[in-house]
């Protein structure tokens, strides 16, 4: 909930930017062809010339990701016995990102290709009372005899996606259908096991956890104007090679603002 209060201010402040700096973006698109701007949710074209064809740089606040996240092992959404430390609870298993910069290349009014950055959190509510040993060469959990009313691993990761966005004409309401597809790789910034009990209060160990620090994937985005859905999945492991359970990967899906 904090995160999703964050977000809102950050986008109140990127829109009031984005209408101050309309005036200045036009004419610069119209001199050279070339934007440098500051948007909120979908890219705004204000050229209605199916003619125009620019490049573009700068921040923006899209592709606003809320979903839940899944464990793939060995192909199977049932974990195996040597994996049931890692049981989660559905619901508050979450994937929660944005990206705050982009830079691509219009084509035409229907197709455009841009890369960009952003930030990607999947947060794992944990069923089990294990704790996570830091500095280890290999994941290691240890039960612990306390029962834990919440006990969340976390991963952060800075996600670099190349889109190619593919949409519709407008219709009759000035809006139009949405479809991104593309490849995306990611660097992991932080992992992180939250725990809070009677016993030990809130508590909060920061580690890479054996994490991989380095993914990749696909994905894919479906929607109408602003709000549409979105799924992930990543082809190489959760954790690093030989330092966690093998062929056990992540698909996340869910709501999506911004194209």
């Amino acid at each position: 909930m904090k995160f999703l209060i964050t977000t809102l201010i950050i986008a109140a402040g990127f829109q009031a930017l984005a209408q101050k700096d309309s005036t200045a973006a036009d004419t610069l698109k119209k001199d050279k062809r070339v934007s440098v701007e500051i948007t909120v949710g979908t890219d705004k074209d204000k050229e209605k010339s199916k003619k125009i064809s620019d490049f573009s740089i700068g921040f923006t606040l899209s592709r606003i990701d809320l979903g839940l996240s899944r464990y793939l092992d060995h192909g199977s959404f049932t974990l195996s016995p040597e994996t049931d430390f890692l049981e989660f609870e559905g619901w508050k298993t979450h994937n929660i990102g944005f990206e705050f910069f982009q830079m691509g290349y219009r084509f035409n009014p229907n197709v455009k290709v841009y890369i960009a950055g952003g930030l990607d959190w999947t947060h794992i509510r944990l069923k089990k009372n294990i704790s996570f040993q830091k500095d280890q060469s290999e994941l290691t959990p240890v039960t612990e005899d306390i029962e834990f009313k919440k006990n969340r691993f976390s991963s952060q990761y800075l996600r670099i996606p190349l889109s190619f966005q593919f949409r519709t004409n407008e219709d009759k309401n000035g809006k139009r259908f949405y479809f991104v597809t593309g490849p995306e790789i990611g660097f992991l910034l932080a992992g992180k096991q939250k725990q809070v009990s009677d016993e030990r209060g809130k508590v909060k160990i920061k580690d890479d956890f054996n994490l991989a620090p380095f993914r990749y994937g696909g994905f894919v985005r479906l929607g109408y104007q602003n709000l549409g859905l979105y799924t992930k999945f990543y082809l190489n492991d959760v954790f690093a090679e030989k330092q966690g359970p093998a062929d056990f990967k992540n698909l996340a899906f869910g709501l999506t603002y911004g194209f």
